[in-house]
């Protein structure tokens, strides 16, 4: 079987990725892994943790690349030495021959689709889900007062954490009906999705909190008077 046109197209991929490592340095990697290095600060003391945690971040991200497109090009230049040898578009398990349509797909293919590993779909699932089914089993409900908001989040996010999160001041100290919020007008102010664009847009929920702040604006005008 004729195989030169996917020969070709696995040699202008393999110099694509020559020529990448090549004007990228191997993604930075060559300069070595110290994050100070890679982020051309020569310390990393005076600088905050989200700035070094963002570094790290994208030192991972050049590592990740780099190791898809080494592990790529090992497979190209292997499927290169297999049309030397002669044993291209051979299954390597079954030792049957490759349909075209597979290879023309995955030019790299060592196998037939049904000797592919890996072929069972995982049932795990992350840590995460199971916190999350018990909240979506907590807070939602056919009651109006019993919501999942965003202050719920984080109450159980924060109940992992070995320290209290919650701080002087803070927009979420209140635990006593989960519906904090940054001003206390928020609790009754809403406006759409465009933000605000007038008092003719804005809405007011007749609340629990829209009565207690007219309350105490009515005592403060008494009191003024």
């Amino acid at each position: 079987m004729n195989y030169e046109h996917l020969k070709k197209q696995l040699e202008e991929r393999k110099r694509r990725i020559l020529q990448e490592f090549d004007q990228n340095d191997h993604y930075g990697l060559n300069r070595g892994f110290a994050s100070d290095t890679s982020s051309g600060e020569l310390s990393q003391y005076d600088n905050h943790p989200a700035d070094s945690g963002t570094e790290l971040y994208e030192r991972e991200k050049d590592i990740a690349l780099n190791g898809h497109l080494k592990e790529e090009l090992s497979d190209i230049e292997y499927s290169l030495n297999q049309m030397k040898n002669g044993t291209y578009g051979i299954c390597e398990v079954t030792g049957k021959e490759i349909p075209m349509e597979r290879l023309e797909a995955i030019p790299t293919a060592r196998t037939v689709k049904e000797a592919t590993p890996n072929q069972e779909i995982s049932s795990d699932r992350p840590i995460e889900e199971e916190v999350l089914t018990e909240m979506e089993d907590e807070y939602y409900s056919e009651h109006d007062n019993n919501e999942f908001n965003t202050p719920n989040v984080y109450y159980e996010v924060a109940s992992f954490n070995e320290n209290s999160m919650t701080y002087e001041d803070a927009s979420i100290v209140d635990e006593e009906d989960n519906t904090e919020y940054v001003e206390e007008y928020e609790q009754f102010v809403s406006t759409d999705i465009e933000g605000y664009t007038g008092t003719d847009h804005v809405n007011f929920e007749r609340n629990v909190e829209y009565d207690e702040f007219m309350d105490e604006q009515d005592q403060l005008d008494d009191e003024q008077s």
